[in-house]
Parts: structure tokens; C-alpha cells; sequence
């Protein structure tokens, strides 16, 4: 369903090649420490590895996250125009192929998560508390909302604006795949839903057979701020990685996170390690333990089997378009490693 990135030495060959280029011509450049053409132009690179610990799919194209579009029920009318106040519901309508459909976000500007792709982070953002005129440009059939932003959903009410549009409350910090059933019926798609998930499903278990998933025992972990969490299996991540069949260590088969302590350290190895970082302080602190001594001296360090994920996508959202890209994510790296 996703298109495979180029392999990371492709990709390494290819930055390399650049950086060969641009210092030949370092003379028609500008004098910053921007990488840029001789004609000015600044040159994109893609980070492959951080701490000698290669990301997987770096540099992925989020414009191919969505599926494509889905018909409604039959006898059901089809829904056109559709305003959300939670960005946490986009992930259902991008899996159901109605991007086209959202015509406004009552949130503030840059809430929707880079996942899912130009079409949604190009949705007109209304802000908080929306004015009448564009909750008017809108022009919403369906407003999407859900408990923890009923604040937004008030002061869409309040602009008057609102006509006739009906109100479909989807709680998407429950379990990922009722919540996607739960907005699909808004949307007067519940056979869609219903098959989107078989096939999800159906793909998962047979990457899981292909790749003898449960003969490699995968250990998460989290860099935090804070902390370097040893992963249970409740988080979003771990849940598809349940799914697709991936063994944990006994040590991550209970559902809550844990912090690595100087007792507990080993638990985090496994034949597999997928680290995340959560911001820019989490990556700090990730850098620093994955470059240590005690880290090293595990055994899949010691085998560079430890591969880097995209927080946001593990951890920090659920839902089936986001599914996909973590079974994408195992797919291509379970028996991959960091070398080279």
C-alpha cells in the first residue's frame, strides 16, 4: 500500500554526492552553513542516522499516507463538508480518503500532526474560538468533535454559523480501531470501515507469517525528556506490533512504560531495539545513551540492531492511517540492522 523509500545507503550515496557537489562550488554559495546550488537555491538533505543508529524510512513521503476515497452506505447520503475540532480524528478521515472533504480545523494553526500528509495540514485552521464569517466560508454538513475539545465545539455554536450541521462526538483516546468505526458511521461509512480494517489486519498478520514475527523478540524504547522508558504494550506502537505478531521481552509484556534504572537497564535489549525520541530534549538525552558504554556493551547494540522510529507516528497519535505506517515501519527494518 506504501511505496519502499530508497534504501538507507542509496540514500547515503545520494546526500554524499550532494555534499561532494556543493563544496566544489562552495564559491558560488552563500557564506552561511546552508548547503545551496551554485545558484542559490538551498539544498534539502535527509538525516539517515542519528547516533549511529539508522532511522527507518527516513525521509518518507507523508503525501501518500491517506487512502483513497471511500463511497458512503447504501441509502446513506453522502457527507461533503465536514469541520473538526479535535486533530486527533483527522487520522480516520485521512483513512477514509475524505481529505477532500474537511473544510475547516476549529484548533490553532499547525495542530495537525506532518503524518498525514499536505492535504490535511493545508486545512483552513479556524483557531479556538472561530469567527461567524469563516465557520460560514466552511459550511459544514458534519461537525466532527469529540469530549476533550467541546470548548471548540461551544464556540462554534456560538458564531451562529453553524446552520443545520449535525454533531458527531468520537472519543479517540479510547481503543484506535472503535474510534475509527465510531467516526466512519458519522460519515455513513461503516461497510467502508469495516473493510478497511480487515484489510489492514489481513496485511498485518501476513507480514507478521512472511517475517517470522514471533521468533524475533523487539524491545521500545522511549527517550523522554525526563527519562529513557522501557515500553510496555499499550502504547499505539506496540499495539501493531501485537497485531503484525512481533514477540516482545518478557520484561515488555506488561502494559505500562517503565524508567531504565541502574536495576532494570538490560530489560531495554532484545534481538531488536526501536528507540524514539520524544522532541528535541528526548533526542538529546537519546543521543547521549545510545553513544555510552552501558548502552553499547547490550547484545543488540553490540549487533547494530537497533533502528530509530518516528515518535509522533509510535506514540504520540493512533489511529488506521498512522497503523499503516508503522506496519509499513516493520515491514521494511524488522530484520534490518544499523550497519554501515
Amino acid at each position: 500500500m506504501f511505496s519502499m523509500p530508497p534504501s538507507v545507503p542509496q540514500r547515503a550515496v545520494a546526500v554524499a554526492a550532494t555534499l561532494a557537489l556543493t563544496a566544489g562550488l562552495s564559491a558560488c554559495a552563500g557564506d552561511d552553513d546552508v548547503l545551496r546550488t551554485p545558484e542559490g537555491s538551498v539544498i534539502s538533505t535527509t538525516v539517515t542516522r542519528i547516533a549511529e543508529v539508522n532511522i527507518v524510512n527516513p525521509g518518507r513521503d507523508y503525501a501518500k499516507t491517506c487512502l483513497g476515497p471511500t463511497a458512503p452506505d447504501p441509502g446513506r447520503a453522502d457527507v461533503t463538508r465536514i469541520v473538526v475540532t479535535d486533530p486527533a480524528l483527522l487520522d480516520a478521515l485521512c483513512a477514509l480518503g475524505m481529505g477532500a472533504q474537511v473544510k475547516g480545523l476549529a484548533a490553532p494553526a499547525g495542530s495537525v500532526p506532518e503524518y498525514l500528509g499536505p492535504q490535511f495540514t493545508s486545512i483552513p485552521t479556524l483557531g479556538d474560538t472561530p469567527d461567524a464569517t469563516a465557520v460560514k466560508k466552511a459550511a459544514p454538513e458534519v461537525v466532527l468533535s469529540s469530549p476533550e475539545t467541546a470548548d471548540r465545539l461551544t464556540a462554534l455554536r456560538a458564531t451562529g454559523a453553524l446552520g443545520t450541521a449535525r454533531t458527531v462526538t468520537v472519543d479517540p483516546a479510547g481503543d484506535w480501531q472503535q474510534a475509527f468505526r465510531d467516526v466512519a458511521a458519522g460519515m455513513n461509512r461503516t461497510g467502508a470501515a469495516t473493510a478497511r480494517l480487515a484489510e489492514f489486519t489481513a496485511e498485518a498478520h501476513r507480514v507478521g507469517r512472511v517475517m517470522d514475527a514471533p521468533h524475533s523478540e523487539v524491545s521500545l524504547v522511549r527517550f523522554t525528556p525526563d527519562a529513557e522508558m522501557i515500553e510496555g504494550t499499550s502504547s499505539f506502537g506496540a499495539q501493531i506490533m501485537a497485531i503484525i505478531g512481533v514477540a516482545r521481552p518478557a520484561p515488555q509484556r506488561t502494559p505500562d512504560a517503565v524508567p531504565a534504572t541502574d536495576a532494570n537497564f538490560s530489560d531495554a535489549d532484545a534481538d531488536l531495539i526501536y528507540v524514539s525520541y520524544q522532541g528535541e530534549k528526548g533526542l538529546e538525552r537519546g543521543k547521549d545513551v545510545l553513544l555510552s558504554d552501558r548502552w553499547k556493551d547490550m547484545g543488540a547494540p553490540t549487533w547494530n540492531r537497533v533502528l530509530s522510529v518516528d515518535d509522533t507516528v509510535w506514540y504520540e497519535t493512533s489511529g488506521l492511517a498512522a497503523a499503516w505506517l508503522v506496519l509499513n515501519d516493520v515491514k521494511v527494518s524488522l530484520n534490518s540492522s544499523s550497519a554501515g
